[in-house]
């Protein structure tokens, strides 16, 4: 007779898995509270106690300490036997201009902004609005240009968001083929910087609001590539620069209504050049029960900027209102793809 390794683990049943998902904004909110607080940055030098760490966190140290305790709980901080919290791996990940930024990415998503907006996801699917006009009065992007700070913190989320995304568009396509290559809502050009890093043929336009480009060129310089790139600061709305052979919309039409959706297409359309091609950078929805991130982001582009996300086919349709015709959908080695079309 085989030993037994030891009890058997029971699958949670269906109560505690309601259970646990519903309580997950526990945890948001204490992450939130860590990187809002900047423990990680307090912590770079080494082991406090929350005593040590109640004045310059301008919190009340017994109440500080339950709450490190806590972040240990769940991995974040490690207390020793003196009562002094160090960081952890994870933890490390919290530091301001970490890989990935994590911190950023939290105070982002993890902020007001989200909080509030997402209170009013019952009105969403009552009315179709966003719950964020609902809580603020403003959609998104004017949201951004009247808290700055709050959109450097969300340009540079997209960065750790989409981390392993650019490199991936940029090896799943052929960009050789194209002497301008505009990157149309491109934010901070994480993009093309990764297109034009590894095609030395193209050059780039990166084409985006005048508050959000402004961070580009210390980026741009960074990748080595900043000789190649102009930079352009305008409204997609009101025009895109003209010539391009390829126009690149990553993360753009997600964002927006089918109508304003319609608009954009149609300026790049009119802007590009006859044989140029217009590259949509979105997850495609799979069909059925199939999980996939795009279907709960789904609910954050309903909630938030008003947007959706998109199957094959319905992005057939929407490119066809904008007399534009989908060649292709490319899988990349990210979760995103990249949808490919042409002028009728």
């Amino acid at each position: 007779m085989e030993k037994s390794t030891g009890p058997i683990a029971e699958e949670v049943p269906p109560h505690a898995q309601l259970i646990q998902m519903v309580t997950g904004f526990w945890v948001s909110r204490l992450v939130y509270a860590a990187a809002a607080l900047d423990l990680a940055g307090h912590l770079a030098d080494g082991p406090m106690s929350a005593a040590e760490l109640a004045v310059p966190t301008h919190t009340h140290g017994p109440t500080l300490h339950r709450f490190m305790r806590t972040l240990a709980s769940i991995g974040i901080l490690t207390e020793d036997s003196s009562h002094r919290f160090s960081l952890t791996p994870l933890g490390e990940a919290l530091k301001t201009g970490a890989p990935g930024s994590a911190r950023a990415t939290v105070l982002s998503f993890g902020g007001d902004r989200q909080w509030r907006s997402w209170e009013h996801l019952i009105y969403s699917l009552e009315t179709g609005k966003t719950g964020m006009e609902k809580a603020f009065g403003v959609g998104s992007f004017d949201y951004f240009a009247q808290h700055p700070q709050e959109g450097s913190y969300f340009s540079e989320s997209m960065v750790g968001f989409y981390g392993n995304e650019p490199p991936a568009v940029a090896a799943a396509y052929d960009f050789s083929r194209f002497q301008t290559v505009v990157d149309v809502g491109g934010g901070t050009g994480n993009l093309i910087a990764a297109v034009l890093g590894r095609h030395s043929g193209p050059r780039g336009i990166l084409f985006d609001q005048s508050h959000t480009v402004k961070e580009a060129p210390a980026l741009l310089e960074a990748q080595g590539i900043a000789d190649r790139v102009l930079i352009d600061g305008g409204d997609i709305f009101e025009g895109i620069p003209r010539g391009g052979d390829a126009y690149l919309l990553s993360h753009v039409i997600h964002c927006w209504r089918e109508d304003q959706c319609i608009m954009i297409l149609n300026n790049c359309r009119k802007a590009m050049n006859p044989d140029g091609r217009i590259l949509i950078v979105e997850s495609v929805l799979p069909a059925g029960d199939t999980p996939h991130l795009g279907k709960m982001n789904d609910m954050v582009m309903l909630v938030l900027p008003g947007g959706q996300e998109r199957t094959e086919e319905e992005y057939s349709t929407l490119l066809e209102k904008a007399g534009l015709r989908l060649t292709q959908v490319i899988p990349t080695e990210s979760a995103a793809s990249i949808i490919e079309a042409v002028l009728v």
